[in-house]
């Protein structure tokens, strides 16, 4: 690296320069601590405040200029990590020699060792001469931080009948160089919280486990499923709930508005709910109430909500429903960008695929779904409301799915596994029926009456998930959880979703760079959800990690068949332990369960 100033070998100079500034900043310090040079404490009052004495202002300067000393030695003049080996008598307990690595910031990426210490990365540079228990060659290798996955469905609202409970080793995500899964999605969560991070943190497991707290999951437990406002004691009861969750380590409040009962909630009622966990910092994630015709409007409500509710809002799963509606991506980022423009700190995620998954009951009119399962059934029953249900069904096939019954296949009925991969036009060419979009919202009402299903719907275009993922803001995230193999026919992105990213759009399509495709999916959602210690690669960073190879990594899972495992990841580290080691899987669960900047040890 040549400076502007000749002679000056900036990269060594730099480091000398630091461990000057270290030994400067010591004494300097203890001056401070231990100098009597105040009235109290930490100064002295005039008119009632307390001021610093002008001597320790002097040393204060002092010590800001040696610390921005110390500062150039650990950061090269782009930001980027420099060689910083640890003391000579470190005890490593991994290294990782050879390797290229991308700090998760976006920084162009060095050629280097990595030592890590437990659970902790404590050193970067020739580490050679060095000994651990346990040393990998990674040359030719990406080291990056380890992904974070900023919305899972690895659990739901019972963390006992979950996936990642069964399947503790998420082998699904392990492969992708997933570390960190965020739940609590969709306005439906565990509650209370505190009790769902204990039962988290008695369950061994590879990744690490943060959740948000659902506003349809508090709505329900005050006022139940149902399409009113809530009284002035509900609304209270609510706030006291968030407020309750977010000091128990909630990373903010999630809501799902095209879901019931979210869907029955008004923008006020959102807002003051929000409001109640400002104090506590994080973020307000929104499946909103219109993906489609109403995008522009929806957004507009989220950023509102975030905005006035004072959680930074964060639009989840951004995309753009319906096949006469593509494009307008271009519209929804211009109101993002607007209101970041004005000092809102919003942002998005997207996951790399053209088609969405969630219940068959996403083509019902929320208000047919008021109320328990019986109370839908009846609806259904009654000649009437059935019909009313059914043109509603036709209207947002015909809005929302290109009028077309082939874009919605049936994921899994677990009443009836031979529907499993099947689209609603599928079932009625079985049935020697035509296909009408009469016919599919038969077929849908009739699923919903014999147990409901999951289902994966075709409607969003190639292009728009492109540019939705081009924008700095957006960050990568699944939208998947933790699938039993072989059972159903699963959206691939559980298996593929970070894989595809770096496989096709950075390698084949090349509209990410590598380094922003890794910080999309490392820094920018850990800063986001105040992860600190994880998400980029630094000296005092926890040690989550992964090895892959750029050239080969690949996701295999398709719409066809979904349960095929990523490839190209070669070795995996949670906090220091090695997950994944040579491709194997090695048993470890050295999992911790995620608060907003703090962590819980199992």
């Amino acid at each position: 690296m040549v400076s502007r100033w000749s002679g000056w070998d900036e990269p060594q100079n730099n480091r000398i320069l630091g461990q000057f500034a270290i030994d400067l900043w010591w004494p300097v310090f203890v001056f401070l601590i231990t100098n009597p040079c105040s009235n109290s404490a930490y100064g002295h009052k005039i008119d009632g405040r307390t001021s610093t004495h002008p001597m320790k202002n002097l040393f204060l300067s002092c010590l800001l200029f040696i610390g921005s000393l110390a500062l150039v030695a650990c950061t090269g003049s782009d930001g980027s990590i420099e060689v910083a080996p640890a003391p000579p008598d470190t005890n490593y307990t991994v290294i990782l020699s050879g390797g290229t690595l991308y700090d998760g910031l976006g920084n162009p990426p060095i050629v280097t060792d990595i030592g890590i210490v437990n659970e902790e990365i404590v050193a970067f540079g020739d580490l050679s001469t060095f000994e651990a228990p346990l040393r990998i060659d990674v040359t030719g290798l990406a080291v990056v931080p380890g992904f974070i996955d900023v919305h899972s469905h690895a659990s739901g609202s019972n963390y006992n009948g979950s996936g990642l409970r069964r399947q503790p080793s998420a082998e699904n995500y392990i492969r992708q160089g997933v570390t960190t899964a965020i739940v609590g999605q969709d306005g439906t969560s565990p509650y209370p919280i505190d009790k769902f991070l204990q039962t988290v943190a008695q369950n061994p497991r590879t990744i690490n486990l943060g959740t948000t707290v659902g506003h349809g999951t508090i709505r329900a437990i005050v006022m139940g499923n149902r399409d009113r406002k809530p009284t002035d004691a509900e609304l209270a009861k609510m706030k006291e709930m968030v407020v309750k969750s977010m000091k128990a380590g909630a990373l903010g409040v999630s809501s799902g508005l095209e879901y019931t009962p979210g869907a029955y909630a008004k923008t006020d009622e959102l807002i003051d709910v929000v409001n109640a966990g400002a104090a506590y910092g994080g973020i307000y994630t929104s499946h909103m109430r219109d993906e489609g015709g109403q995008l522009l409007e929806s957004i507009a409500e989220t950023i509102r909500i975030g905005e006035e509710g004072g959680l930074a809002p964060h639009i989840t799963h951004h995309k753009v429903i319906g096949k006469d509606r593509w494009g307008n991506s271009i519209a929804s980022l211009a109101l993002v960008d607007e209101a970041r423009d004005r000092g809102v700190d919003v942002m998005s995620d997207v996951y790399p695929y053209t088609a969405s998954s969630t219940s068959i009951n996403i083509l019902f009119p929320a208000w047919s779904k008021e109320g328990n399962r019986q109370a839908r059934l009846n609806r259904l029953r009654d000649p009437e409301k059935r019909l009313f249900i059914r043109n509603d069904i036709v209207k947002h096939i015909e809005t929302e799915r290109g009028s077309d019954p082939s874009t919605i296949v049936v994921a899994n009925c677990t009443w009836n596994r031979q529907l499993n991969g099947k689209s609603l036009a599928d079932i009625l060419t079985e049935r020697n029926k035509p296909v009408t979009l009469v016919g599919a919202a038969e077929v849908a009402m009739e699923l919903e009456e014999k147990g409901g299903c999951m289902g994966v719907f075709h409607s969003m275009s190639e292009e728009d998930v492109q540019r939705i993922m081009q924008h700095p803001m957006t960050m990568i995230a699944s939208d998947g959880g933790v699938p039993r193999m072989n059972v159903g026919t699963p959206h691939p992105r559980n298996y593929g979703t970070f894989a595809r990213v770096l496989a096709r759009y950075v390698r084949e399509l090349e509209v990410l760079s590598f380094e922003e495709a890794v910080r999309k999916m490392t820094s920018l959602p850990a800063s986001r959800l105040g992860l600190e210690g994880r998400g980029s690669l630094r000296v005092g960073g926890i040690a989550d990690l992964a090895v892959l190879d750029p050239a080969t990594i690949q996701d295999h899972a398709t719409f066809q068949e979904p349960h095929q495992y990523a490839s190209g990841v070669q070795h995996v580290f949670v906090a220091g332990e090695g997950v994944m080691l040579n491709g194997e899987m090695t048993g470890e669960k050295p999992g911790k369960v995620l608060k907003r900047n703090a962590i819980v040890n199992n």
